[in-house]
Formats: structure tokens, C-alpha cells, sequence
């Protein structure tokens, strides 16, 4: 095991699969210490079983972020059985794409619930713990889609556009504090993200990128460490990961 984290406790939020899920076990074989939040149980359950099992440090907790209570207490539990919180990882989120023409509004309420407010609700609460700290870092996985609009892709858009406002002007002001903000834009990754979209979109994505080797969830996950194992009076502020073949 490398120590480049130290013992730093990371709470990761969507962390049952996928990048959050990569994530912590990135953060543990760098020396770290995480909480888990996803609303599967027993997902994040036996993840944290696993990293238990060998020799790591893990805690989880039952969380649908989109709710301002859970996500508050997720970042409380997360102090009360680790004793601090060093890094938030805001991960959780869904990806519902299609025409704004005939949408059904529910996908677009969970994804504002999600990919929004969940950012927001548990930014929320970790911010007055890192401000007591004076030290501490926020990481929000955003996407290409918080980067350029594309048809098709309009609320998921502004859901993304509007994480990436948030996370810049958080950065703006935690920065006298010693606090530092980091986006990270991933674009097109192999997860359950894509297993979102209806049939129709998942047989679109898989023409649109047949020719594209793309992301794993690994490949975040590493640039998620590398962020936060910067030296104090360092901040890296915005990442693009994208596939090399990936054009847009």
C-alpha cells in the first residue's frame, strides 16, 4: 500500500458501482480511509466488508443524496465514526438523456434531485467542517455534458453546467481558507451510467462510439487521487478525461 493519502478520510457519495465504487478502493490502496453513501445497501455493504477484509478502513451508509436530511447525515456519520471528514467526493448521479420534446419530467426531477441538490445538499454539509479545519477538498464528478450541450441531452446539460458553476464559485470562496475545489469532467465511460438510457439511446451510444475505446472507471478514479494528493498549496481545479478517439 502507498501512503500518498496519509489517513485522510474520504467520503465518496454514489459509491455501490462504478467510479465511486473505483474510487474508494483507489483512495484505501493510497492509504486512505473512506465512507461509503449509495441508496444499495447492500452494495456499499459488502464493499465496505471488502476493504475491511483486507486491511482498510471503510464505513457505509444507506444515502439517496437528492434527500437534504440523508445527505447531511452521511457527512455527520461520517465524522462521528471516522472523526473527521478530509474529502468530499461528490460522485452520485443519473444520466436520463433524450429530446426535450415529449420528455417525461419525472427523469428530469431525478436528475436535478441527483446530479444537483445531491451536490449542493452534501457540499452543504461537509463545508463547515473543512472551514473549522482550515483545510480539506471538495471534488465533484461532473461530465463533458457540464462542458458543451449537445441535442438530446438538454436537462442533463443543465445539470451538469450548473454543478460546474456551483463548484467554481465554492472554489472562489473556500480559497482563503485553504480549502481547495476540484471538477472533474469525465467523458464517455464504461459503467451503469449508460445502462440508464432506454434501449433506443444505449443502441445510439453504442453506433455513436463503436470505434472508441472508452474511459474505465478506474481511469477517473485515478485522476480523482491524483487531485487530492496534491501538496496543500496546490489546486487542481478542472479535469477533462476523455478517450483518445473520443472527438466531441
Amino acid at each position: 500500500m502507498v501512503n500518498e493519502l496519509g489517513g485522510k478520510v474520504v467520503a465518496i457519495t454514489g459509491a455501490s458501482s462504478g467510479i465511486g465504487e473505483a474510487t474508494a478502493l483507489r483512495v484505501v490502496a493510497a492509504g486512505g480511509v473512506v465512507a461509503l453513501a449509495a441508496r444499495r445497501t447492500e452494495r456499499i455493504e459488502a464493499l465496505a466488508e471488502r476493504i475491511n477484509g483486507e486491511g482498510g478502513r471503510a464505513i457505509a451508509v444507506t444515502t439517496d443524496v437528492g434527500d437534504e436530511a440523508q445527505a447531511r447525515a452521511f457527512v455527520e456519520a461520517t465524522v462521528e465514526q471516522l472523526g473527521r471528514i478530509d474529502v468530499l467526493v461528490n460522485n452520485a448521479g443519473v444520466m436520463l438523456l433524450g429530446r426535450v420534446s415529449g420528455a417525461d419530467t419525472d427523469e428530469w426531477r431525478r436528475m436535478i434531485d441527483a446530479n444537483l441538490y445531491g451536490v449542493i445538499y452534501a457540499t452543504h454539509a461537509a463545508v463547515p467542517h473543512l472551514l473549522q479545519q482550515r483545510s480539506g477538498h471538495v471534488v465533484t464528478v461532473s461530465s463533458i455534458a457540464g462542458v458543451r450541450a449537445s441535442a438530446g441531452s438538454a436537462v442533463y446539460n443543465a445539470t451538469k453546467f450548473g454543478v460546474n458553476a456551483f463548484s467554481e464559485a465554492l472554489r472562489q470562496e473556500l480559497a482563503e481558507h485553504d480549502v481547495r475545489v476540484t471538477t472533474i469532467n469525465p467523458g464517455a465511460v464504461e459503467t451503469e451510467l449508460r445502462t440508464h438510457l432506454s434501449p433506443e439511446l444505449q443502441q445510439q451510444q453504442q453506433e455513436r462510439f463503436a470505434d472508441v475505446e472508452l474511459l474505465q472507471a478506474d481511469d477517473i478514479a485515478d485522476a480523482i487521487v491524483y487531485a487530492i494528493s496534491q501538496p496543500p498549496y496546490v489546486s487542481i481545479n478542472d479535469v477533462l478525461v476523455r478517450p483518445t478517439r473520443q472527438q466531441r
